[in-house]
């Protein structure tokens, strides 16, 4: 028997093969079980699934950083290859192991929920969906492929998808016009390319549900990720909502801009919802906020600082140990993600900054879900670090609006005082925006995965796209763009890379907007219930975490209705302070 001494670091082992880690897999499945030795023998797995989990982070972080690099990408292939197929049967054996254990015991007190999800996922586990993952890996791979070598040249110089999106926000509307028809182009040159990966992911996932003996990939899914607290019907629901309290809202702020621009109508580049740009009828010039990395980090830094210290001490750390990487560059994976690496207990924030005020929005969000991994360091086990992805979005959606009153370049932010007005306008208004076009995306994979051999047709999903987006999305005119408008789904990499993972932006939306409705009565003792909340980790329910933080776990017209009036009251504040 060896030793259960890990290494330190990723920089001491090759996680790129299976032997480094399958010594200690080997201990734990053979280590005798007593209940004196039970906590250090789960003491021992967390450590060793720290390593494991800090080790892929880190292959998939510098594989998303170069998407050209073949070496970067070989690595993430072998990973993916060898290490995940042998790690999910060693962890599904210490999953039996330990589900077979008296859960009255002592050292099992802090574990209810983790013996939850656990009892969840060792049931869900067939061990014949294991290459089925990997080929759905590698396809996903491909996708993010595909769409980071996607570029055209702009003023005489080669600029992605990300640079491309920044000229979207332009005052000038030929520009946005410009912008819009170089990106939809681009992505129209990888339709049959896209339609191809799509029709094999499909397929694979449908075999995953059928392998599980379930009757679709939606029931598969919801399993998968845990989703105790709703049902697919209670979707559906929400749907209904966002279409009744805010589809009516957004027309309204559609039809102030239209009247405002002097637009007879308003036209796909003048709302983007997949990148959250709604046109700017402000007056004045286009937000930019910083340039460089640097800038947008020391900003950053002075926000959080004056939000809470401890926060900007967090953030501080993370610019210092080099856990940002925020400038886009040619071949980068499109987006931006907070990773966790939890062997050091620390974050790493990837995006695609430009200049913009959305890479603001981006870095406050993303620094929300650092935060988050911060606040869960002091839990002993790493499975009680992993709250439910809904509340992972409230922790960054909240972000966004508690640090929204430190913009302005008095709190040492990046705006002065009615540019500072103009953003919050601007961000509250995508808020609400943002509900619509959630819904098309979440009602489009139940329909896709409750209709897999309609969805194997990929003139079928345009259509289903095309009606969706009539249902949610106002007040734009695509005449002579439909082929754009039809593929909109090729265009949120959720769809191909995290099928159903998008719901939770929209619930953590509600419940992000009903912390910073208490921040406005009472700024401190909010900060406090969201870092309270944030602390508790996996350790509470989804509705328990909601109330930590003093919201509500629900999404019906009612609730709907009151942030609606928030907002709306809130923005028309905003444009008077701006005229005043």
């Amino acid at each position: 028997m060896i030793s259960f001494d890990l290494p330190q670091t990723v920089d001491a082992i090759n996680p790129r093969e299976w032997a480094t880690f399958a010594p200690y897999f080997a201990e734990l499945a053979e280590r005798p079980l007593t209940p004196e030795n039970l906590r250090q023998w789960l003491t021992d797995w967390s450590d060793l699934t720290r390593l494991l989990f800090e080790a892929a982070s880190l292959i998939y972080i510098e594989k998303s950083q170069d998407t050209t690099d073949e070496e970067k990408e070989q690595a993430f292939l072998d990973l993916i290859n060898d290490v995940y197929p042998q790690a999910q049967v060693a962890i599904q054996m210490l999953k039996e192991r330990l589900l077979a254990v008296d859960p009255d015991s002592d050292a099992l007190d802090d574990m209810a929920l983790v013996l939850r999800n656990m009892q969840n996922e060792a049931s869900l586990f067939r061990k014949e969906n294991i290459p089925l993952f990997t080929e759905a890996a590698k396809l996903e791979n491909e996708y993010e492929k595909v769409t980071g070598a996607l570029k055209a040249t702009w003023d005489g110089e080669e600029k992605n998808l990300s640079q491309l999106g920044f000229f979207l926000n332009d005052k000038e509307r030929v520009v946005r016009q410009k912008a819009w028809q170089t990106i939809a182009d681009l992505w129209l040159s990888e339709r049959e390319t896209l339609n191809s990966i799509y029709g094999e992911l499909l397929a694979l996932r449908q075999q995953m549900a059928k392998n599980a003996d379930l009757p679709d990939y939606r029931t598969y899914a919801f399993r998968a990720m845990g989703r105790f607290d709703y049902t697919p019907e209670d979707c559906l629901t929400f749907h209904e909502a966002i279409e009744t309290a805010v589809v009516p809202a957004v027309r309204r702020i559609l039809a102030r801009k239209k009247e405002r621009l002097g637009y007879d109508v308003l036209r796909p580049w003048d709302w983007v919802p997949e990148r959250g740009t709604l046109v700017d009828d402000s007056d004045g010039e286009p937000l930019r906020p910083y340039q460089g990395q640097e800038a947008l980090i020391q900003h950053s830094l002075n926000i959080f600082n004056q939000l809470d210290p401890q926060l900007g001490h967090h953030f501080a750390s993370m610019a210092e140990d080099g856990l940002l990487d925020l400038d886009t560059r040619a071949g980068k994976a499109l987006g931006g993600y907070c990773s966790s690496l939890p062997l050091r207990m620390r974050p790493f924030i990837f995006m695609n900054g430009v200049g913009s005020h959305d890479d603001v929005q981006t870095m406050l969000h993303e620094a929300g879900h650092a935060f988050h991994v911060f606040e869960t360091a002091d839990l002993p086990l790493i499975w009680q670090t992993d709250p439910p992805m809904e509340f992972c979005e409230v922790a960054s959606m909240s972000m966004e609006l508690l640090a929204a009153p430190y913009l302005t370049n008095q709190s040492g932010g990046f705006y002065t005082s009615p540019q500072a007005a103009r953003a919050r306008i601007d961000h509250l208004e995508n808020s609400l925006a943002f509900l619509p076009y959630m819904a098309v995306v979440d009602a489009f994979q139940h329909w896709v995965y409750t209709h897999p051999q309609q969805a194997a047709n990929a003139s079928r999903c345009d259509e289903v796209w095309e009606e969706l987006y009539e249902r949610f999305i106002p007040g734009i005119d695509w005449d002579g763009k439909k082929a754009a408008k039809k593929t909109g789904w090729h265009r949120k990499p959720h769809i191909f890379t995290s099928p159903f993972y998008y719901i939770e932006y929209g619930m953590a939306q509600v419940g992000a907007l009903q912390v910073w409705r208490n921040s406005l009565d009472n700024p401190g003792q909010a900060l406090e219930s969201y870092r309270r909340a944030l602390a508790y980790g996996g350790t509470k329910t989804l509705p328990e975490l909601f109330a930590s933080a003093g919201a509500e776990f629900r999404f019906d017209t009612e609730m709907l209705t009151q942030l609606v009036s928030l907002i709306e009251d809130t923005t028309a504040e905003l444009r008077k302070s701006i005229l005043s």
